[in-house]
């Protein structure tokens, strides 16, 4: 599953690429609501994200902690071992 999403992602890479290199020039006019538009779907992404890490903050800390642990015992198995040669 997760090479379908990376191979989808460098599929809409390389469309979004081609297309930016492919564009003419748009004679075009943005008015404010667009504007607003557009300021509105970046706050949902930024709510989104934020609600997201809210809900699985306690398993984010725990990854981090059990990181944190495992070096910790790997450094104090090491310091055993050479106290006991």
């Amino acid at each position: 599953m997760k090479r379908f999403f990376r191979n989808a992602g460098i599929f809409m890479l390389y469309l979004l690429l081609t297309m930016l290199m492919l564009s003419t020039t748009a004679f075009a006019y943005i008015d404010p609501a667009a504007t607003s538009y557009i300021v509105q779907i970046v706050a949902g992404v930024v709510i989104a994200a934020g609600v997201a890490v809210g809900i699985f903050w306690k398993r984010i800390r725990r990854f981090f902690k059990n990181i944190k642990l495992k070096r910790l015992e790997k450094s104090l198995t090491r310091k055993a071992e050479k106290q006991e040669e």
